[in-house]
């Protein structure tokens, strides 16, 4: 039987993929970490689609999943380096195709709506974090390179757009913002 514990991480420290022994709160760690936070969340997503979203996010948001593996092995080992600009081409085109069946967004959108389209607003929130972290990884510790940075940006914006497709296929109309 594999054990799930390694007992090299104890006493506030963990091995990185190097084998080098680091603090928990160490900038790669803590960006490893909040991307595994929005990927587990984006599992909890996929078991909450309503039936009606199910059908058209379940692929997409599989498909960032893997994507979130591959960020994190970019990440970690050196010599990979599996996202490129054509991950990031393929969400511009997903979020065009999505947003030309919506009108034009005339006012900030508050984030909510069913359970498929609030949590998917949570799922952007978390990427945004993920993304912060990983700047801060890039600007400060471990420089990474501009497709996985370039990426990120993209993808609370597609996020953002599947929580509002979400809403559309399960009827509920976007609330604005009543900024004064």
């Amino acid at each position: 039987m594999v054990k799930i514990y390694t007992k090299v991480g104890d006493h506030g420290y963990t091995k990185q993929v190097t084998g080098k022994m680091v603090p928990k709160y160490d900038l790669q760690i803590e960006a490893l970490g909040a991307i595994d936070e929005l990927d587990s969340w984006l599992g909890y997503v996929l078991s909450v689609l309503s039936p009606k979203a199910s059908p058209e996010l379940t692929p997409r948001i599989k498909k960032i999943q893997h994507n979130l593996y591959e960020l994190q092995a970019d990440i970690t080992v050196k010599r990979h380096h599996n996202i490129t600009p054509d991950d990031t081409k393929a969400l511009e085109t997903e979020i065009d195709d999505i947003m030309s069946k919506f009108p034009r967004i005339k006012a900030f959108i508050l984030p909510g709506g069913k359970q498929s389209g609030a949590s998917l607003q949570y799922a952007r929130a978390l990427a945004r974090k993920a993304e912060r972290m990983v700047v801060e990884l890039h600007e400060k510790q471990q420089p990474l390179s501009d497709d996985l940075l370039e990426y990120f940006n993209r993808l609370s914006d597609y996020l953002f757009t599947l929580a509002r497709y979400a809403n559309f296929l399960d009827g509920y109309q976007d609330e604005v913002s009543k900024l004064k």
